[in-house]
């Protein structure tokens, strides 16, 4: 299994849902970067479970313990492995999916493509598996911040809910409005509709999918691969990793597909000695590299497989049967992906930063 991600800034995770813990191991790291385990658990709070009525309620204090790699509160250049125990752990929960496939989950592809899986929570397929990533891209954070751009920002909100739309200004958002709902939605307006809707489908025992968008700002020029690297490339294959994620656009994306050329171009022009464009279709990304703009890119999330109600399935012996859904559930991912999808993109961006000062100095 690939467990892996990074070129020089590189991140392996473990553990299963209702294992021990969870966890990564994070290589790559310079060292004299300060870090301690109270800056990784603001980001882990962001991401934990039971935090509010719209997410499961699994009880997961997500306390994270660093086990190697700091020393007084500086990274020694040397493998750090971050530990997240599970305490609240249900695995009896799943009993009944021992021997039936859940309908849209892992189980079945597990199955055929080990010969056996994990069925408690969905071992590694489980979404807790995110942890380990949410809490390397807090040491990346700083790698990027302390070494290549002081001022970055990477900001992701909720975009929609089903056919709720948030009217949000990638430009303009701020991190305090979108943490101060819920749901994790730069609109307030809709974010009262979106919290609605996630309700009712709690309520019904269904779920409910939609769209996370995402803005970085404050990104230097020129990182990135020209060809199979490409700096997007590297974002989709990220976003894609993540669970529930079934898409992934940057810049205008699909609609770019409706403009003419002379539509779509972002035309040049100089500001105070630096290279801007007038308009941001590319979404901060030319040629796979990126152009100083913000970088602005949109995931879309199926509604969480797991629903209370009758589906019809198949058992490990191969016979048609029914299942319903047990244990705790997200109704929406969304207010929970928000944070991961934040992290993949600082991942993505310590590689490639600490790749451009590899080559280029």
């Amino acid at each position: 299994m690939s467990s892996s991600f990074g070129n020089l800034f590189r991140i392996s995770t473990w553990g299963e849902s209702h294992g021990g813990g969870v966890g990564v191991v994070i290589d790559g790291c310079p060292p004299n970067i300060e870090l301690n385990e109270a800056d990784i658990q603001v980001d882990l709070d962001r991401r934990k479970p039971g935090q509010s009525e719209i997410v499961t309620p699994r009880d997961e204090a997500d306390q994270c313990e660093i086990l190697s790699g700091v020393f007084e509160g500086k990274t020694l250049g040397t493998p750090i492995a971050i530990l997240v125990r599970n305490k609240d752990a249900r695995p009896e929960a799943y009993s009944e999916m021992k021997d039936k496939f859940r309908p849209s989950h892992a189980d079945y592809t597990y199955q055929a493509k080990y010969g056996i899986r994990n069925w408690q929570g969905g071992g590694r397929a489980s979404a807790r598996e995110t942890i380990g990533r949410v809490a390397a891209a807090t040491v990346a954070k700083k790698i990027l911040r302390a070494r290549f751009a002081p001022d970055l920002e990477i900001i992701a909100w909720v975009k929609s809910v089903s056919d709720i739309v948030a009217d949000v200004d990638p430009d303009t958002v701020d991190f305090d409005t979108v943490e101060s709902n819920i749901v994790r939605t730069g609109d307030l307006q809709a974010a009262d509709k979106m919290i609605e809707l996630i309700k009712i489908m709690r309520g019904e025992g269904n779920s409910v999918g939609g769209v996370v968008e995402c803005v970085i700002r404050q990104v230097p020029p020129g990182l990135g691969e020209p060809v199979f690297d490409k700096l997007e490339a590297d974002l989709g294959k990220a976003m894609l990793s993540l669970p529930a994620c079934k898409g992934f656009e940057v810049g205008s994306g699909f609609a770019g597909c409706l403009m003419t050329g002379r539509e779509h171009n972002d035309p040049y022009y100089m500001e105070d000695g630096r290279v801007r464009t007038r308009s941001n279709r590319s979404g901060g990304i030319q040629g796979g590299i990126s152009n100083g703009e913000n970088i602005i890119f949109r995931l879309a999330f199926k509604p969480t497989a797991t629903i209370m109600s009758a589906q019809q399935t198949v058992s490990s012996d191969h016979q048609d049967t029914e299942l319903t859904g047990r244990g705790r559930h997200d109704p929406c991912v969304l207010p929970r992906a928000v944070p991961m999808v934040e992290a993949m993109a600082a991942l993505v961006l310590c590689d490639h930063a600490l790749r451009q000062s590899a080559q280029n100095g």
